[in-house]
């Protein structure tokens, strides 16, 4: 009787642990691994299109991050600009809660928040790392995240390009004169700014630049760098290639997450996201820092482009203009006002300490 107790008791007990060292769901399958009870899916809509050089990276690099640090329990799934919605609609997607994140422009969304702009590039202002820095240690993430959140979003960096090229033109540019007119894909203040120097702005998504520029819709078209304007083929369709990028110094992308979707997420996982948004935003200016000057050859020496700079009158003229419209846009909304205020004060301070770091040091380097 006793063998028989002690047999039932070792059958018992081994079933009871092959039951705990199953397959089933919230149990231990190996050292340091858990099953997900629930893998959870996210889609992601863009505004560019589909892994596209640079911009459309980024959003994969951060899927890719979330996926592999969440240990499969949280899948992104990512759409480039029209697969599921066009790429300007990206905000009002993200916002609705059809989908949980988006990958974009803020500039994208100046009619319906004046003041966003001020979270993609302003005219003459803050480059990539000033930009990084007034965000995340001079409290312009919160001025974001306060101007978004009657939207149900919140913001975070989602890469930078670093200082773009002014454009592409049919056309040689020799004085103020030669912008009077000309039609030129330009958005956000930037656009505003090339309006008040007599040119005439127009919106369009990446995806529509070659054609426009082919068919005569546009003149001249400003979109990023050599990587992505190689990328384009903008080469083929224009002759004039202009440097500096007076109208983007820095350009900052955005992922925009559905407030009710982050929130509905675990702490852990909160935390992933946003350490995911933090890497692949520093890994895309990495990138582009890395890239654009093999681009940049490609595009002197193998298709013979004319890489010239901006007249310094057009310069000023446009400095000038700038000025004149941010005047305009503080005195007309309230969010700008104060959001400016934050970002001009941080762009002083850093402008003076740079002046005699990084300014001189690239002066001195030459």
């Amino acid at each position: 009787m006793k063998t028989s107790l002690s047999l039932l008791f070792a059958v018992a007990a081994v079933l009871g642990l092959a039951a705990c060292g199953g397959k089933s769901e919230g149990t231990a399958n190996t050292a340091g691994s858990v099953a997900p009870t629930e893998t959870i899916k996210w889609k992601l809509v863009t505004s560019w299109p589909k892994n596209f050089p640079g911009l459309g990276k980024g959003p994969e690099t951060f899927a890719e991050y979330v996926n592999d640090m969440s240990g499969g329990r949280m899948e992104v799934r990512v759409y480039g600009a029209g697969e599921l919605v066009p790429g300007f609609e990206v905000f009002d997607a993200v916002s609705s809660g059809s989908v949980q994140m988006g990958h974009a422009g803020a500039y994208y969304w100046k009619g319906k928040m004046p003041a966003s702009p001020i979270f993609a590039s302003i005219p003459f202002g803050m480059n990539a790392t000033e930009m990084n820095a007034w965000l995340h240690y001079g409290g312009g993430m919160k001025l974001w995240r306060e101007l978004y959140e009657p939207y149900g979003v919140i913001p975070f960096a989602g890469g930078s390009s670093g200082t773009q090229m002014a454009g592409w033109f049919k056309k040689e540019i020799n004085s103020l004169d030669d912008f009077q007119g000309l039609k030129m894909r330009i958005p956000g203040l930037g656009g505003e700014v090339f309006k008040e120097v007599g040119g005439l702005p127009i919106t369009l998504t990446g995806g529509e630049l070659f054609t426009a520029m082919q068919t005569g819709v546009i003149d001249a078209t400003e979109w990023v760098g050599p990587y992505n304007d190689l990328a384009f083929g903008l080469h083929k369709v224009a002759k004039y290639y202009y440097h500096s990028g007076w109208h983007e110094p820095g350009t900052l992308l955005e992922f925009t997450v559905n407030k009710a979707a982050f929130d509905a997420l675990p702490k852990d996982l909160q935390k992933i996201v946003e350490v995911a948004t933090r890497a692949a935003n520093q890994d895309m200016l990495d990138e582009y820092t890395a890239r654009n000057p093999n681009a940049m050859k490609q595009l002197l020496d193998e298709h013979n482009i004319e890489m010239l700079p901006l007249p310094k009158d057009v310069m000023q003229a446009l400095k000038l203009a700038t000025a004149k419209v941010i005047k305009q846009k503080r005195s007309e909304d309230a969010m700008f006002d104060k959001i400016y205020a934050s970002y001009d004060a941080f762009l002083q301070d850093v402008k003076a300490y740079h002046k005699v770091s990084e300014q001189e040091y690239f002066e001195n380097r030459e």
